[in-house]
């Protein structure tokens, strides 16, 4: 009976290591189509001889620290004043709605649209939804609250839908505040991934990419072709792309057009962020899986598109493979499984180096001094993978409610405005003060696993040695920035 449950539990972990390998096979093919794209890059059009109406639509909840700052930035965008409109769909419930209003009268020669909801249903999609119905743009670009569009965008962006089978046009997430401290410098570690190596392979292979929920511009027409915004789950953006690619749209990614943000720069608010990106990825999933399956596209689109719609659940793996390790080194440790046995998964460290490799790449992306850049990419590649081994629990959570149909509200994540240091951290009203049971068991995780690293220097069994002490860094990190946030206000 031992044998079997060591067999059982020795299983599950190798389960656990084989699907984060194929995780990475996946991965690795877009990095060598992302350097397709560098070798051989699409010619951009040239501008149309007549510049079609565009809406711009800019979604608020509840913004006091940046609303003023976004719309100071639309008022520059570089386009013809009389085929250009600027909706703010306002849903705010606090003086974000007098801010917006008195800042709206320093411009009076632009064709701004202030729409307020009393109710907020559908949240975004509802907003969206509700300004596309008055929209008198041939086209619809959308920006979140706390972006600062390039004056630029619009005119980089609209050459491209020459091709009438182009339904959405995305850009490239940069970052306001990626050097703001180690939080900010490791999401734009993460971000810009997604951004080159997972945008750029798709789209250059012809598989589904996803509108990132701003910084992008559609085809109204598309929009409602593909059924309009719905908002049966949290990421609204993801949800609408799938609907328009199945019926034949297609989009373009453009790395060399710039939408800077602001990234969240304290754990709670990055925990909101991920929880409604992870929940929302996994409700698509649910919602567009077997659909994507039985279409006639090509095997590659079709592997790639359930690789982006299921990636959320690589979190769910590495808890798994993080927890059984501890019972794998037990045994070993015990003699009751030979050393050989792990030997079969180390193949799949070979999932780990893919992954690495894509993040490395992604980060010496137009760094122009390679000593320098090398050193803190070896400083920050160990530190966010261990900080994404330490979101592991959370991220589970929010993938576990959207594979099976919890619903839970939007909540939209917090501004700051740090930078240009009008307004302080400590004073943010948005930040959320009630600190959730998960943070607490990531604290314990923490210890387990420092006891586990402890433990294996004093039996000198190292087996997991390398392992551990990257989860036990990561979850206290998580651990300790989490608690920090949600104090702050206290």
């Amino acid at each position: 009976m031992p044998e079997i449950l060591a067999f059982i539990l020795l299983g599950i972990y190798l389960l656990g290591m084989v699907f984060i390998f194929i995780y990475s096979l996946a991965q690795g093919h877009l990095l060598l189509f992302f350097f397709k794209e560098k070798r051989n890059p699409q010619p951009i059009p040239s501008n149309p001889s007549e510049l079609p109406q565009i809406t711009v639509q800019l979604p608020l909840f509840n913004e006091m620290y940046v609303a003023e700052r976004l719309i100071e930035a639309v008022s520059k965008l570089n386009y013809p004043l009389d085929k250009l409109e600027i909706q703010i769909l306002d849903d705010s419930t606090d003086q974000t709605k007098e801010l917006i209003q008195e800042k709206l009268k320093e411009f009076p020669t632009i064709n701004f649209q202030y729409i307020h909801r009393i109710d907020r249903k559908g949240f975004k999609a509802g907003a969206l939804k509700e300004g596309l119905e008055v929209a008198k743009g041939e086209f619809i670009a959308i920006f979140d609250s706390d972006f600062i569009p390039d004056p630029n965008f619009l005119l980089q962006t609209i050459p491209w839908f020459s091709d009438s089978k182009v339904g959405m046009v995305q850009s490239r997430w940069t970052h306001l505040n990626q050097h703001y401290s180690l939080l900010t410098r490791l999401q734009a570690f993460a971000l810009d991934a997604h951004f080159l190596i997972e945008q750029m392979g798709r789209n250059r292979q012809g598989a589904f990419i996803n509108f990132n929920g701003t910084g992008g511009i559609w085809r109204k027409e598309t929009i409602l072709d593909a059924g309009n915004w719905h908002d049966d789950t949290l990421t609204e953006d993801l949800d609408l792309s799938y609907r328009a690619q199945r019926k034949g749209w297609k989009f373009i990614y453009r790395p060399e057009v710039e939408s800077p943000a602001e990234l969240p720069p304290i754990m709670s608010a990055i925990k909101s962020q991920q929880f409604r990106w992870t929940k929302g990825g996994a409700e698509c999933a649910a919602k567009h899986g077997a659909a994507v399956l039985k279409t006639n596209l090509p095997a590659h689109v079709k592997i790639h598109a359930m690789a982006h719609l299921f990636n959320s659940t690589i979190f769910l793996a590495i808890l798994i493979v993080s927890l059984s390790s501890i019972g794998v080194w037990w045994l070993v440790d015990q003699q009751i499984l030979g050393p050989g046995w792990i030997q079969l998964a180390s193949f799949s460290l070979v999932g780990f180096a893919i992954i690495s490799l894509i993040y490395l790449v992604s980060y010496f992306y137009r760094k122009q001094h390679f000593f320098k850049s090398l050193f803190e990419a070896i400083f920050l590649l160990p530190l966010f993978l261990s900080v994404s081994m330490g979101m592991a629990l959370h991220n589970t959570q929010a993938v576990m409610e959207g594979l099976t149909g919890k619903k839970s509200p939007f909540i939209r994540t917090p501004k700051f405005n740090l930078e240009g240091g009008k307004f302080s951290l400590r004073s943010n009203q948005y930040i959320n003060l009630r600190m959730p049971i998960t943070t607490w068991l990531e604290g314990a995780l923490a210890l387990v696993f420092i006891g586990m690293v402890v433990l294996g220097i004093f039996q000198q069994n190292y087996l997991f040695l390398p392992f551990h002490l990257m989860l036990a860094v990561g979850y206290s990190l998580v651990f300790i920035s989490s608690f920090k946030s949600y104090a702050l206000g206290r």
